[in-house]
């Protein structure tokens, strides 16, 4: 059984395999590495952009439905936490040309797609 991700005042919720050291994300009962039982794990959202994409043209309808003020382009990237979890995520930025790798970043997660911002100077712990 897969736990959904959340995101909150307590981070991530992801797993760590006991047995391996294998933390992932989102949670799940089982470390895929070595099959055994992962426990549940509050994962820190604070890591750094690993690599980055823009999505500039819109996807082919149907099933995609325009939102009502047509698309607007939009990038997606992977972040690395510092458990070492590459977590996929929008990204929440104001200047599509100005993304980084290695950029620090804070991950947070709810009923969709986890997102990601620019991390603001003294929240580097969260």
């Amino acid at each position: 059984m897969t736990t959904p991700p959340r995101s909150g005042p307590a981070g991530l919720a992801g797993a760590h395999c006991p047995r391996c050291s294998v933390s992932l994300y989102p949670a799940d009962d089982t470390c895929p590495r070595c099959g055994g039982p992962a426990d549940p794990a509050a994962l820190s959202g604070a890591g750094t952009l690993w690599t980055w994409t823009v999505q500039r043209y819109a996807p082919k309808s149907p099933p995609y439905q325009p939102p009502p003020g047509g698309f607007e382009p939009f990038a997606l990237g992977y972040v690395e936490l510092a458990a070492g979890v590459r977590v996929a995520a929008v990204l929440d930025v104001d200047d599509l040309d100005g993304i980084r790798i290695g950029a620090p970043m804070t991950v947070t997660a709810g009923d969709g797609v986890p997102r990601a911002r620019p991390t603001v100077p003294g929240e580097e712990g969260t």
